[in-house]
């Protein structure tokens, strides 16, 4: 089927021969920038949504249940609880890891929102449990949700 043939239904076209050359160049947006630029000083932020009363992290510009603009920035954490967990053996290509790593969901203080993370030092981490981000060095970040190592648990001082 050439592409000057008339299609009668979506399902009759279900390959197309040859290469279909593709580029794209994501950003992070508005939003995006000044939380990792943020995040690159240590700190971070979110946006407030007034009517809603919500603050969500990673930022945004709209709030997706009322579609008001976000302008209101607050910053949230460092520290969070753990909202769900996992170990990963494989890596992003399919391989195995070296060694296993722990990754969770995580809720800053004073956020609504989920920031996915690895989580160091993390034997038995569960979920409900507290941690805080081990920021690289102040000269080593580079505006990348990276700078952030990994969050470790943190223990009262009976634990």
């Amino acid at each position: 089927m050439g592409s000057t043939e008339h299609i009668e239904r979506v399902t009759d076209l279900r390959a197309w021969p040859g290469e279909f050359p593709v580029s794209h160049l994501y950003t992070v947006g508005v939003a995006g920038e000044r939380f990792l630029r943020e995040l690159k000083a240590g700190r971070f932020l979110g946006t407030r949504c007034a009517p809603c009363d919500r603050v969500y992290l990673p930022p945004s510009l709209f709030c997706p249940r009322c579609f008001a603009a976000l302008e209101e920035w607050k910053e949230v954490g460092p520290q969070g609880t753990v909202r769900a967990v996992t170990t990963a053996y494989r890596g992003v290509d399919g391989g195995p890891l070296d060694r296993p790593e722990t990754l969770a969901l995580i809720q800053l203080d004073g956020a609504d929102g989920l920031l996915a993370h690895r989580i160091g030092g993390s034997e038995g981490v569960e979920i409900g449990a507290r941690v805080q981000p081990v920021f690289r060095e102040t000269a080593e970040r580079e505006g990348s949700i990276l700078d952030v190592r990994h969050f470790r648990p943190v223990y009262d001082r009976q634990g």
